[in-house]
Formats: C-alpha cells, structure tokens, sequence
C-alpha cells in the first residue's frame, strides 16, 4: 500500500511554548510514526523573513525549534526534516509559479487584505503603504514548498486553509499550461486540535505575549506556572473546571482517569496553589528529560545543522528531479536537451 504524503512547514521567528507542543508538535510526531505515512517536516525561514528583519532572532529560531523537534522524538531518520533555504529548488519553483499565477489571486489573500484593510482604517492615503512583495505573494512561497513535494495531506488550521486552496489553483494552471506535473494538496484540518490558554486565560500566543516557553528552566517555569491567572474562590470552595486555565492545561497532559480525579477536586474545592503544585509537577515530570535534551543540542549547533543537511539531501532526491522536469516542460534548460 502506498503511503500518503503529509507535509508541515514552521515559521523560524520565535521560540517554541507550551501552546505549541500540545497542539502542533506532539501530535505531528505522532502522526509521523504511522507506517502509512511519508511525513516531510520543515523550517520556513524564508517565510520568516516576510515577518522578521532580526537576523539573530530567526537564527536563534532556526536553532530552539529544530532542538525542540528532536528532544520531543522527532526520529530525523523517519522523516525528512529539513530547512527550506537548504533546498534551492524551491525558490526557483517559486519564480516559475509566480510566471503562472494571477494577481488577483493574490489580491484575495487574507493576510494582505487584512494588511490593506489596516491602512484604509487608518485613513491611509495609500492602502499599500508598509506592504512588501514578500507579503503579497508568500502564498506562492507556501505552494512551491507543497508543489515541490506533492504533498497530499497538510495539516492546517483553519485560518489557513485559503493558502491550500491557492497552491491548488495554482497547480491546475500550470499542469493545464504544461501537462501533468502536480498532484493537487488537500487541508487537513484537526477540529479537535489543542488550543491551551496561556498565562492570561486567551489563548496562548507570542502576539499576546502570554506564553510558557516549553524548555525554559525548572525554576522560571515553575514560577510562571504560578503566575497563571485564576478567580478569587478560597480553598474549599467549590470551582469550576470548565472556567479555569489551570484544568484546561492540565487535561492537555493528564491521563483521562487523572483529569476525572481532578474534577472531583475541583468541586471539593483545590486551592489555587495546590492545583497549581499539581500541574508544574505534572508537566516538569513530562518535560525533564526532553529539557536536558533540548539543551545539549542547544550547546551542539553543529550537530543540528548537521541533522538539518541530512534531511536536505533527502529531501532534494525528490526536489532535483521535480525541478528538472518542470524546467524541461517550460523550455528551460540545455538547447540540445
């Protein structure tokens, strides 16, 4: 039986929470021991750079999320993990998307309608001020990295689903222009997907800047696990599970026997420190062992990248070839070819 081709790309521009771990990174590895699937993994630093003009934090990016994947277990021989500036076939398949994608497609793309809409609130008298190329036609960036492989399955949330529906446009257009040359992706999208609450009860976010960095050291996360928001109800009295951060994270983690426990506790009335005891003994014990992981590939760059060059070359077994054909198939390449 053939395998399906899942692929997940990760913007380089900040560094990995605990948000994150629960709703994006344990589930993908997870899903990546399926024998059934061909999982490829990648770091958009390209895509970074649409966002972030700081080179020394999307290095440091590039380095904290690629040790986070591989403390978590990402198995680098299991999957091809590699970094999308480590795969120059990609930005050449971008340039000949771009050759074939209208500019109205681009023009309803959420991110830059979002990004106009901005400036006319703001009575701008130009509703493209601030907005780069690199914002207008990153959708084209995102179909290259998912044309390049044929991906069949990526997963996304909701919010991204329209980029999905684009790298199809786009691969119709060309394999109409060309002939069959892409298979056309589907969005996976994972409704009962984890969103945790961060330290002010909305959702954990670095643009709310709320979160719980996933390896920060055993002291500072106890701290900030403490630091989580809760209401004013004195121990003993009864509290609600179903309104309360702390029961939210904790059932991310908690065995489905431990989270029915802590409902009986939480209408028997858990004092707020003692719940809060319980959920950063939980998580550290869950945690420990991949911190100190994390940390000895931290002080190991030349390891990760490494790991990283590993993953490019098995990932350009499938690129070269791609991008051979293509050129052929638009009139590039070798006049006697």
């Amino acid at each position: 039986m053939s395998k399906t081709r899942v692929l997940t790309g990760i913007t380089t521009t900040g560094i990995p929470h605990l948000g994150n771990y629960a709703g994006a990174i344990r589930p993908a590895i997870e899903a990546s021991r399926d024998a059934n699937t061909e999982s490829f993994l990648f770091l958009a630093d390209y895509h970074a750079l649409i966002k972030c003009q700081e080179p020394e934090r999307v290095r440091e990016s590039v380095r904290a999320i690629a040790a986070t994947w591989l403390a978590c277990g990402l198995d680098p021989d299991r999957v091809t993990f590699y970094r999308q500036t480590d795969v120059p076939e990609v930005t050449e398949l971008t340039w000949v998307l771009t050759t074939v994608t209208a500019k109205g497609l681009m023009n309803r793309a959420h991110a830059y309608k979002a990004a106009v809409q901005d400036n006319i609130n703001d009575d701008n008298a130009d509703p493209d001020r601030g907005i780069t190329m690199g914002l207008f036609s990153y959708p084209i960036l995102m179909a290259a990295d998912i044309l390049m492989f044929n991906g069949e399955k990526i997963p996304v949330g909701k919010d991204q689903t329209q980029h999905i529906e684009m790298a199809r446009d786009i691969a119709q257009r060309f394999n109409y222009l060309y002939g069959d040359t892409f298979s056309l992706p589907e969005a996976v999208i994972e409704e009962s997907g984890m969103i945790l609450p961060g330290l002010d009860g909305r959702k954990m976010s670095k643009s709310y800047n709320n979160t719980i960095p996933l390896f920060e050291g055993e002291r500072k996360f106890r701290k900030l696990i403490n630091k989580i928001k809760t209401n004013l109800l004195e121990p003993g009295e009864p509290k609600d599970p179903n309104d309360s951060a702390l029961f939210d994270i904790y059932s991310a983690f908690a065995s489905p026997d431990q989270v029915a426990d802590m409902r009986t506790q939480y209408a028997n009335g858990i004092a707020w420190g003692e719940m809060k005891k319980v959920l950063f003994e939980m998580l550290n014990e869950e945690l420990k062992d991949k911190r100190d992981t994390y940390n000895q590939l931290m002080d190991d760059p030349a390891q990760l990248d490494a790991i990283l060059a590993r993953g490019a070359e098995k990932a350009r077994d499938y690129s070269a070839p791609l991008m051979a054909d293509v050129r052929k198939k638009v009139g590039i390449g070798p006049i006697a070819g």
